[in-house]
């Protein structure tokens, strides 16, 4: 049997996964959350936390939720992890409550990451401009379905 066609080694195989799993934590799920932390401290410095959280208290109130919470959504739509990251701030500041963050959860993943996954993925399979908006407002639309259901359940 050549070289070439061996079996790699388990212990091989599971380096290369751990080592692809640090360079994925380090350079994409940390630094989010950790931008998320600052954004979250930055508008809470700037006194624009508590002006978000009143101009979109209406919204949110469908939901079950204070107005805060509008800036874990726009996050999430942003970043997965700077959404997770957001309602952690938010959570630890007492802006909003676990069960706040169980209605937000599916939104999150619902929605999540679609401003990265725009360039990524609709531009590079070629997706006319025209139904990007289409396929965009229909993950916003299932993840506010997901939090009218996940309002009355919690």
């Amino acid at each position: 049997m050549s070289h070439e066609n061996a079996k790699p080694m388990v212990t091989d195989v599971f380096v290369k996964g751990a080592i692809q799993g640090w360079n994925i934590a380090t350079h994409s799920t940390i630094p989010n959350v950790l931008m998320a932390f600052v954004i979250i401290r930055a508008l809470n410095v700037s006194g624009a936390l508590p002006l978000i959280g009143d101009l979109f208290s209406p919204l949110m109130a469908l939901f079950g939720l204070p107005g805060e919470a509008a800036a874990v959504l726009v996050a999430g739509w942003m970043s997965m992890g700077g959404g997770v990251g957001v309602a952690c701030a938010l959570f630890d500041q007492g802006a909003i409550t676990l069960q706040d963050c169980a209605v937000m959860a599916p939104a999150i993943y619902l929605m999540g990451s679609q401003l990265q996954y725009m360039g990524r993925c609709l531009g590079v399979i070629g997706t006319r401009g025209s139904m990007i908006p289409v396929l965009l407002g229909i993950s916003v639309l299932n993840a506010f379905i997901a939090m009218f259901i996940m309002n009355i359940i919690c």
